[in-house]
């Protein structure tokens, strides 16, 4: 396990890394969950593993430090990533980051763009989100104030998102959960998606065949990012079709001519 430092408190990011050739690889988890968890079988797969790759907790999650003070938006997530990076010596790496992740891995690319060479986007989070109270997820985290979510509306959220998401999610500080779930409902300014289309590099976006069209396709497309649907999977595509997620990532990848 790895770690670096990254605020002026001495606040810790994690994370799993597995050796390999350059331009590194780094994977990046969605709200309330670890990369080495949902990751580790991906960056093995024959279709992809060869790589550093770096299996990184964001802060509040997992393995890495749960800082109190700390503001958890997307931007703040993006800054901490970026000294971890940059601790690690990672320039110009593939990022391949899921959910919440997606919209770090944006808002990182966008502000440390040295970092970040490509993106494979996992039905990430383009756009604001409606907070729906009852509901799983980050609408339903966010639907809670912070007082009432930790006071026990966690334990509800719990009971909600079952137990595969929860082995997860109980890793994450509670208040980190609910400030990161805030954040990414709200999302940013300008718009996860508004940066995604500017952004001057590769840029793929998976998403579940059953889910239909992704929203905005026509213009994500003509702004060059590749929207590739996959079968067979819900919103945790890596694990629910690893073969068809790992087929994807590889061609996603390939057109860099140094596989």
């Amino acid at each position: 396990m790895r770690n670096a430092v990254v605020t002026t408190e001495g606040d810790r990011i994690r994370w799993v890394e597995l050796p390999g050739r350059e331009p590194s690889r780094v994977y990046l988890h969605g709200l309330g969950a670890t990369s080495p968890a949902y990751f580790a079988e991906i960056a093995l797969h024959p279709l992809l593993a060869g790589r550093r790759s770096l299996l990184i907790d964001l802060l509040g999650h997992g393995i890495s430090d749960c800082p109190p003070d700390f503001p958890y938006t997307l931007e703040a997530h993006a800054d901490a990533l970026a000294e971890a990076l940059t601790s690690a010596r990672v320039t110009g790496a593939e990022l391949i980051a899921h959910s919440m992740g997606g919209s770090v891995a944006i808002v990182l690319a966008a502000r440390h763009p040295q970092l970040v060479s490509r993106l494979v986007l996992v039905d990430a989070n383009l756009d604001p989100i409606p907070r729906r109270p009852g509901t799983s997820g980050s609408s339903g985290i966010a639907a809670y104030s912070e007082q009432e979510f930790l006071a026990g509306g966690w334990e509800e959220v719990r009971d909600r998102v079952g137990p595969h998401w929860w082995a997860t999610m109980r890793l994450a500080d509670r208040a980190a959960l609910h400030r990161s779930a805030v954040h990414l409902t709200r999302g940013t300014v300008p718009t996860m998606r508004e940066l995604l289309l500017n952004l001057d590099i590769p840029r793929t976006f998976l998403l579940p065949e059953a889910d239909g069209p992704l929203p905005g396709t026509d213009a994500l497309v003509a702004a060059g990012v590749s929207v590739v649907p996959i079968p067979h999977c819900g919103h945790n595509i890596m694990l629910d079709n690893p073969d068809g997620f790992a087929r994807a990532t590889a061609a996603a990848l390939a057109d860099r001519g140094q596989d």
